[in-house]
């Protein structure tokens, strides 16, 4: 295996992977590629790489319930499919009344699945977060995990959903270090992985009960230094990812000990309401909302670019119950942004089920054919050169909101989407107008080009004198227009 995919050297906002800049986008299944049986992750691994996913995430230890607003998803197994890393031996029956897990003896058709995702992914060059542990949001879900007490005979004690991401009870702790370090050492030989702390990390302050924020990050502190302890003793060390707890009561999800103080290197965003960086909220929409809020999505990512490590939007959801054009729409104007204000985007495909692993007839038209043109456009760019251009646009259309990418004074990516939501009058009505933009003098060469379709079209020979206005050919939701300098 060649080096683990790094932050990019003269990039720190990208990544490095087997000798070329990286950037990651996905429409992900829902995580439960190898702890859900009957899944075929062969056929959804190559279905991901022939549209252009470069990132997919897998959940090592979680299960979701099912619920009337997301009723189905690959990681929602049926009790007699999910596969845990510990065997189910009893004595005794768990909660599913399936026998109960010994939290000592792992289960070879866990790792037999995990290498066997991880190998394909490789060949397929598609980059693997592996996500070690999760919130467990409720006693429901909780009720579900192998670490639940009346789950395994393993003598752990009883405790509240909500203890689970800290260091209060250290037998817990204990087997969720062990789980760590046996999941770490399993996945070092891979070149295609980044290891996630935890899924959505949550704290209460108003409920002098349960763990607060600052007890979680301590505990989230502890597993890093497991990790890297972990990897020391090995040939290769990866890249963590992960975010800070987010506050409960109300939901707040404050972002700057995530960049400064947690010791990732990676930053982990999910694009929600109450999303805090440097005193700024950003409202990103709400969850499942169809909300298109992409001016936040934007100034977020733009916000925090100056940080010095890599920012991804990780599962964005506000639009994914959508399974329809309405929903896809939405999530390909808020990743052409996302990635061109310098960040990365991962959205769930609900469309992509056990049996279903390419997804929908309608998924693979149009979302997955959409993130396959987005991958293939950012990836022609000379991304170690490339940056969120300010002040390059003077004027714009009506009702549009503008992304800015590329080498200063010499090729410029400009995205333009209709920014109105869909209950705004005359939203997805087609636009045109002028692109006004401060160039250099000089010769230039415009190619407009369609996220819809994939298609360019031919340049057009342009003569700057400085402030320079450009006819923009009408279009509908969104348009990329190309004004690259030409050089003699």
């Amino acid at each position: 295996m060649s080096t683990p995919i790094v932050i990019h050297p003269q990039n720190p906002k990208l990544f490095l992977f087997r000798g070329k800049p990286r950037v990651l986008l996905t429409a992900t299944e829902h995580y439960g590629a190898v702890i859900n049986r009957p899944f075929n992750m062969a056929r959804y691994l190559a279905d991901a790489a022939e549209h252009g996913m470069t990132l997919t995430r897998l959940f090592m230890l979680f299960r979701e319930q099912q619920s009337p607003q997301n009723p189905y998803s690959t990681c929602k197994p049926e009790s007699t499919d999910y596969i845990t890393p510990f065997l189910r031996i009893g004595p005794g029956k768990a909660t599913d009344w399936l026998l109960k897990y010994n939290l000592d003896c792992w289960n070879p058709e866990f790792f037999q699945r995990l290498h066997a995702f991880l190998g394909l992914a490789s060949e397929h060059g598609i980059i693997v977060e592996v996500t070690l542990l999760s919130n467990t949001y409720g006693e429901s879900v909780w009720a579900l995990n192998p670490l639940y007490h009346d789950n395994n005979i393993n003598g752990l004690d009883k405790i509240p959903w909500a203890e689970y991401m800290s260091l209060r009870h250290p037998r817990l702790v204990e087997y969720q270090l062990r789980h760590v370090r046996k999941i770490v050492t399993e996945i070092n030989p891979y070149d295609n992985v980044i290891l996630e702390v935890c899924n959505e990390p949550g704290g209460f302050r108003q409920e002098p009960q349960f763990p607060t924020p600052e007890e979680v990050n301590a505990w989230q502190k502890v597993i890093i230094d497991t990790i890297r302890e972990t990897e020391s003793g090995l040939p290769n060390q990866h890249l963590i990812s992960g975010q800070e707890a987010f506050t409960y009561d109300p939901f707040t999800q404050t972002s700057d000990a995530s960049f400064a103080d947690m010791n990732f290197d990676i930053i982990n965003m999910h694009p929600l309401p109450g999303t805090v960086y440097h005193g700024a909220t950003y409202d990103m929409g709400n969850f499942m909302s169809a909300e298109l809020n992409l001016q936040a999505v934007r100034d977020y990512a733009l916000a925090t670019y100056n940080e010095p490590k890599p920012m991804n939007y990780d599962e964005d959801n506000c639009a994914s119950r959508f399974r329809d054009q309405t929903g896809w729409t939405i999530h390909r104007k808020r990743a052409w942004v996302t990635l061109l204000s310098g960040g990365h985007y991962d959205l769930i495909d609900f469309s992509i089920q056990c049996y279903l692993e390419a997804g929908t007839p309608e998924a693979n038209r149009y979302l997955r054919t959409w993130f396959k043109h987005l991958s293939n456009f950012i990836h022609r760019l000379d991304l170690a050169r490339c940056r969120p251009i300010s002040g390059l646009i003077a004027g714009q259309p009506d009702h549009t909101l503008a992304a800015c990418y590329g080498i200063p004074d010499s090729d410029y990516v400009i995205y333009l989407a209709d920014s109105r939501e869909l209950d705004d009058y005359g939203a997805g009505k087609p636009i045109g107008g002028e692109l006004t933009l401060n160039l250099e003098p000089g010769g230039y060469r415009m190619y407009c080009y369609s996220p819809v379709s994939g298609m360019a079209s031919p340049g057009i020979w342009i003569q700057a004198e400085g402030q320079t206005s450009l006819a923009v050919p009408e279009f509908e939701q969104d348009i990329v227009l190309r004004v690259a300098r030409e050089r003699h």
